[in-house]
């Protein structure tokens, strides 16, 4: 769901390369469309040919061939022949060594932290007229307009335009064990404490053993529910013009110290430090723990596995929100949005804005969820039916969640989902993300498990994450 971060490298190779393709491009910015002839001059190609060409991480087909399916698809919805390149692996490292290069692409899917060092290093083309212009982009029924200040820089310009709704996380109970246990849905730090401990200890699975947990984590993979608590927020903040970054300060040692209460009580899953997602996500489809931390879509999913398993089950995920902070709000963590853009070399950015609209229209949705017709599905009188490898697919190629409330999906949302959406919009907001913090992760890693494990105690896990910090010149 998450892309690490693409580091800034050869930024000097990249602007140089870019400045030297941008030459030969057309000078008004238009789509270049002429051939030369073999006296020097050039004739126009013919108008209905439109060419696209399109680097993407997860737009298109789940196979090479489909992909080759895929860009078929969009000539025949759009009469646009698109190219597209879509990495089987490595997306950020192949994208860097291509932008680096010069080579020429009209369309960029990236996500926001990928634009952000694009824009510093000037490869990308500032977009702002073309959607406060567009009759589609500009319909707050199509993208809210709250929704855009999300991409806009700190001048109020827009590089990039959203390729699909991104959600947010959150805790994730087992609402089926909260019911059997007489228990309401908790709001406070206190409150989720009896919760787990209850799933603990209370036999919430029925098998007359004592074999479940309250809690699990993939460390500390989106534990930002939960220092909601304290007000804290995940990444950077920035006061008074320094940076700080709230995990690695005193206001988190309740957060943390109510962790290692957990730990040593043996409500938390013991090995939530080592965990993977996959690991963590299996404990909870088979009734071992009952609340973890993770993404608004996974309780669609979750909900779904089970369903499929047993159409009787009484299995229900249900996402909630995180306790409220000292002044009353709900802090959650919004996914980084992955965006389309232009980069300043392309040949054809007229018809990039052109697909970039039409991405955000029904048969451009279709597209990217349910897939190529014929091969994702069917559609018979009207209504859509997906083929056995659409099934396979899960509606996914690119778009599993849109913003146009004007099409809706064609089967309906997973079980869960659309209420877990709401929290999301209603609490959830982004982090910000600078340079170098994958190095200032690391320590607050360290640190942090150490002190939920009880191996350290939380004040001075927490000095020491400060004094590494600093000394790695990673806050002021």
């Amino acid at each position: 769901m998450k892309k690490k971060a693409l580091q800034t490298v050869a930024a000097s190779m990249v602007i140089a390369s870019l400045a030297l393709t941008a030459c030969g491009s057309n000078g008004n910015g238009g789509d270049s469309n002429q051939a030369s002839n073999g006296n020097g001059t050039s004739q126009q190609k013919e108008a209905s040919v439109k060419e696209l060409r399109i680097m993407a991480g997860v737009v298109g087909g789940k196979t090479p061939e489909e992909t080759d399916l895929f860009e078929q698809e969009i000539e025949r919805l759009t009469g646009i022949k698109a190219d597209i390149t879509k990495p089987a692996s490595d997306y950020n490292t192949k994208l860097t060594t291509a932008i680096s290069s010069g080579e020429k692409y009209d369309l960029l899917q990236i996500s926001k932290e990928t634009m952000n060092t694009f824009i510093d290093q000037g490869i990308l083309t500032p977009i702002t007229d073309f959607v406060e212009g567009s009759d589609v982009l500009s319909d707050s029924s199509v993208i809210p307009s709250g929704e855009w200040a999300q991409v806009k820089t700190e001048d109020g310009q827009i590089y990039g335009v959203f390729s699909k709704f991104q959600g947010g996380t959150m805790p994730i109970v087992r609402q089926d064990w909260l019911d059997k246990l007489g228990l309401d849905t908790p709001e406070t730090l206190d409150e989720f404490y009896q919760v787990l401990k209850a799933f603990k200890e209370q036999d919430p699975d029925g098998n007359g053993k004592e074999d479940t947990y309250g809690l699990s984590t993939a460390g500390l993979y989106e534990i930002q529910g939960f220092m909601s608590a304290a007000g804290v927020k995940q990444r950077y903040v920035m006061e008074d013009g320094k940076r700080v970054i709230p995990y690695a300060t005193e206001a988190a040692i309740p957060v943390y110290e109510w962790f290692a209460k957990l730990y040593k009580e043996g409500i938390m899953d013991p090995n939530f430090a080592t965990n993977d997602t996959g690991k963590m996500r299996n404990l909870f489809l088979t009734d071992r723990v009952g609340m973890v931390t993770y993404w608004d879509a996974w309780v669609g999913l979750f909900n779904n596995a089970r369903l499929q398993e047993d159409p009787d089950t009484a299995f229900q995920a249900k996402g909630i929100p995180g306790p409220a902070g000292p002044g009353g709000e709900i802090m959650l963590r919004r996914g980084d949005p992955d965006v389309w853009v232009i980069p300043v070399n392309a040949e054809h950015p007229e018809t990039a804005m052109e697909f970039i609209e039409w991405w955000h229209t029904e048969p451009g949705i279709i597209l990217g969820s349910l897939g190529i017709e014929g091969e994702d599905y069917v559609k018979k009188d009207g209504q859509y039916e997906l083929t056995e490898l659409g099934k396979e697919h899960g509606m996914d190629h690119g778009v599993p969640f849109w913003y146009n409330d004007n099409v809706k999906p064609p089967f309906g949302k997973l079980p869960g989902v659309e209420e877990a959406q709401q929290i999301v919009m209603e609490h959830a907001s982004l982090e910000l993300t600078l340079p170098n913090w994958t190095d200032a992760e690391k320590i607050i890693n360290n640190y942090a498990i150490r002190a939920m494990t009880g191996e350290m105690p939380a004040a001075e896990a927490v000095a020491k994450m400060q004094d590494e910090l600093k000394r790695a010149d990673l806050i002021d």
